[in-house]
């Protein structure tokens, strides 16, 4: 279903508010919005006022936002848009996997939900994007990923990478040079804590990871 009623802009607030839940288990605030999207507290304020009015969002007074069904609904269906159209462009345009998700956001709100389809048998109904996030099934369900972050894992266990954070480029880029892209296999060696780094195993030798950057990594057992 095609949300009509929907500017991109709201569709935006939705699909971010969506994805900082996918995250992490912190409430979404305003502020927090703010921050994200690089607006006034102000403007992000009257248009979770707006979206609430609609039935999009629930907004406690000082408090966190949370999306409704209805809100779930379309930010799920944005989701979708965005990481298809993600992975048309890596697989059959020859993007990096650093290069996609500005040129995603801006066509998502072009594309009918016609072309979502087309793409998405045309890609063979893909399950995750160029960076492991989950695609959104038709019907909006989720395949399963039990995985867990870089940064919390155990010492001596092969892991893979299942899953990267698509919100820096730079850091994308960076993790390509060091040779942990997605489904790369490694194992932490050592954590130094008070160094705020990881020594990590993977094929080609030994490398040393900061711990912003593991917290952006999401792995699951090789």
């Amino acid at each position: 279903m095609e949300n009509k009623a929907l500017t991109s802009a709201a569709e935006d607030y939705l699909k971010v508010i969506w994805t900082a839940q996918e995250w992490t288990d912190k409430p979404v605030t305003v502020s927090a919005l703010s921050a994200h999207l690089g607006f006034s507290p102000s403007s992000v304020s009257e248009a979770v006022k707006k979206l609430a009015a609609q039935g999009f969002l629930t907004h406690a007074r000082y408090g966190s936002v949370a999306l409704t069904p209805e809100g779930e609904q379309a930010a799920v269906t944005m989701v979708r848009r965005h990481r298809l159209i993600e992975t048309f462009l890596v697989e059959y345009l020859g993007y990096g996997w650093d290069e996609v998700h500005d040129e995603a956001e801006n066509l998502e709100h072009a594309v009918s939900d016609k072309m979502v389809e087309a793409l998405a048998v045309r890609l063979g109904h893909p399950v995750r994007d160029p960076h492991g996030d989950p695609i959104p099934d038709r019907d909006g369900s989720l395949p399963p990923l039990d995985a867990a972050r870089l940064s919390q894992s155990e010492p001596g266990r092969p892991l893979r990478i299942a899953r990267v954070s698509d919100t820096s480029p730079d850091l994308l880029r960076y993790l390509s040079g060091m040779g942990l892209g997605l489904d790369a296999e490694l194992s932490i060696v050592e954590r130094q804590t008070y160094a705020g780094t990881l020594t990590l195993e993977r094929s080609g030798g030994r490398v040393e990871l900061g711990l912003p950057a593991a917290e952006a990594i999401w792995v699951v057992p090789a």
